[in-house]
């Protein structure tokens, strides 16, 4: 008998905290399965090495911040001889937590099997480089249907980060022949980019320029392009153009509700109350789905957030577990008063005792 759907509704959906997507480089790698491609001997290989340096030690990637973490590098087309002499150029000292590999099984013959081995014994990797994907794959069979060849291979990978929540970041070739849409030059078929979360692709208008383009597309971040130029001294590819960095604008109602938690301890009740208690004017749907796309802001401030759902009320609980995470440079500087509603005569029936998961706020426990 067929397996069920596992389906949710679309109100359940909407207010239901996800955990947040994690990125290993803000805005530019998150988690998932990505293709890095470029024309051969263009520079993909010392831009890989670099971004995996950046991210052992926990700095920035062109002002991007990047989440710290173990780094696994597959550079298949070369000697450790040689990524020596490249680490050389390119820093004074390592960190541990880079390791190398320059053999490795293929795809489907035991690759998958390598490489969660190594996650098993490195548990807080958090991005995998394939330099380069083509030496991963096995040949196929003139009769097998070559985009369905294509698209099981980077499927193959992409189980893997997303199943521990890492990036897996495949270094490719570009065709010879140019097209207008970059992602049409990634070699092979639409299989690889279409199965891609994300593609970055490193162009250069002249094979004997230093300056380069790099494209980046993806399901997860904002379609951008980023100027670069290779430092010849420092074999560095450098940002020639800053970046405007995106912000998730936080309304006002979010910084009202991290006061109110935080002054008064936690809450329990619906969002029509919550909205009473605030002295908000809005509807509860829209406060609800602010919450809920916001998570990770409260979470920062210490603020946890559970539901109790019954069949008379669909009750949720805010707690702040006292772990603020937010400074005083970064916290805004024009945060709207707490309403008239909070003052001593104000009815805050609504306030509860925290629940047990939220810690013991009254010790100090976080």
């Amino acid at each position: 008998m067929p397996k069920k759907l596992d389906t949710m509704d679309a109100e359940t959906l909407m207010t239901t905290p996800m955990e947040p997507l994690k990125f290993i480089v803000q805005g530019l790698i998150p988690q998932g399965l990505h293709v890095l491609a470029g024309s051969p001997k263009i520079g993909k290989s010392w831009l890989s090495l670099w971004i995996c340096l950046q991210v052992a030690k926990g700095e920035s990637v062109w002002g991007f911040a990047t989440n710290k973490s173990e780094v696994l590098y597959l550079c298949l087309e070369d000697s450790f001889a040689r990524i020596q002499s490249r680490l050389f150029e390119i820093a004074d000292e390592a960190p541990p937590t880079l390791h190398f590999a320059i053999m490795s099984d293929a795809i489907g013959s035991g690759l998958e099997h390598q490489i969660e081995n190594f996650i098993k014994e490195h548990p807080d990797t958090g991005l995998i480089v394939i330099d380069t994907l083509q030496k991963v794959r096995k040949t196929v069979s003139a009769n097998v249907n070559p985009y369905a060849a294509d698209y099981d291979d980077i499927n193959a990978l992409k189980r893997i980060a997303d199943k521990y929540k890492l990036a897996i970041v495949l270094v490719h070739h570009l065709r010879k022949t140019g097209d207008s849409d970059p992602l049409n030059m990634i070699s092979g078929t639409s299989g690889i980019a279409g199965g891609a979360d994300t593609n970055f692709v490193l162009q250069k208008d002249k094979r004997t320029e230093n300056t380069a383009t790099l494209i980046c597309t993806g399901r997860d971040i904002a379609g951008r392009e980023l100027f670069l130029e290779f430092n010849r001294n420092k074999f560095l590819w450098e940002l020639l153009e800053p970046i405007e960095m995106e912000q998730l604008l936080i309304p006002d109602e979010i910084f009202l509700l991290c006061d109110f938690i935080k002054s008064s301890g936690s809450f329990t009740g619906t969002a029509t109350e919550l909205i009473e208690n605030l002295n908000l004017d809005c509807s509860p749907a829209i406060l609800k789905k602010r919450i809920i796309k916001h998570m990770e802001h409260l979470g920062r401030n210490g603020i946890r957030y559970s539901e109790n759902r019954t069949f008379e009320r669909r009750e949720f609980t805010l707690c702040y577990d006292g772990n603020d995470d937010m400074t005083v440079e970064s916290r805004p500087q024009s945060l709207p008063s707490l309403p008239s509603a909070l003052s001593q005569d104000s009815n805050l029936a609504t306030v509860t005792p925290c629940l047990p998961l939220c810690g013991e706020i009254d010790r100090g426990v976080g």
